[in-house]
């Protein structure tokens, strides 16, 4: 019998460069064009199946860029958005089923672009006050409720750990250890919705030797990058997500 993995070239024709920027987000921009993965893949298959196909190379990406940072992350700020941020996994468990994927992800592609617009038009001062705990809290359970959903939550959580002002490599870190929580958390779920088949697994397989080479760009770049340019490229990255997702969502 055949390998049962996905054989269309157009697929991997996207799926390569999704996967790529995925690991470079994970490890050196820790949000904006790793969000862009899913959309990405799903002009080829369905939005559900990209997400599965992506879990285990999530999980090695995760593991890889833990280990790069794994003395640069923010324990008190990881305390404060794990809870919130398993939260939202469980609510986009539990409504799975009856929700429409595009829709979820055009709503986060407003958020972020609504979230840019802010920051551009009222952007924090060097003596400003870090935002309010409640608005972390909810930007935290957004993220875990979309990350569930489309592997989209990079952008809410974003919106509010930019704004405390954290150094590239100390928001890489957190990121990175957030993240692995969180996409830890789906295996089960996804399993028990009938996501992670064989098919899918296998393709997952065949593009797994690309998480090392995305993740060692990051840690390369995270390493190197001044905290100016970080941002706005963090910035274009989260412009390119809404207005994909956006498009995605509503047209």
């Amino acid at each position: 019998m055949a390998f049962p993995l996905i054989t269309d070239p157009y697929f991997y024709a996207v799926a390569v460069p999704a996967v790529l920027m995925l690991g470079v987000s994970k490890s050196g921009f820790g949000v904006g064009f790793g969000s862009l993965a899913v959309p990405v893949m799903a002009l080829a298959v369905s939005v559900p199946q990209a997400a599965a196909i992506l879990m285990p190379v999530l999980l090695l990406m995760d593991v890889l860029g833990m280990a790069a940072f794994r003395k640069n992350f923010k324990l008190s700020l990881i305390r404060f958005l794990v809870p919130f941020g398993l939260v939202g996994t469980l609510a986009g468990a539990l409504m799975f089923k009856v929700l429409d994927a595009r829709l979820v992800a055009g709503i986060v592609g407003v958020s972020t672009l609504l979230f840019l617009a802010q920051r551009l038009l009222l952007p924090s001062q060097p003596d400003s006050p870090p935002p309010p705990k409640w608005l972390g809290a909810l930007l935290t359970v957004t993220s875990g409720f979309t990350s569930f959903v489309a592997h989209a939550g990079g952008p809410p959580v974003s919106a509010y750990v930019i704004r405390l002002r954290l150094s590239p490599i100390h928001f890489t870190a957190t990121m990175a250890f957030f993240f692995f929580v969180i996409n830890l958390s789906k295996w089960i779920p996804y399993g028990l919705l009938g996501l992670l088949d064989l098919r899918n697994m296998a393709t997952s397989l065949v593009l797994l030797p690309l998480a090392p080479l995305g993740v060692w760009i990051g840690v390369r770049m995270a390493r190197r990058i001044r905290p100016v340019l970080f941002y706005r490229l963090i910035s274009v990255g989260m412009l390119l997500t809404g207005c994909k997702l956006v498009w995605d969502g509503f047209f």
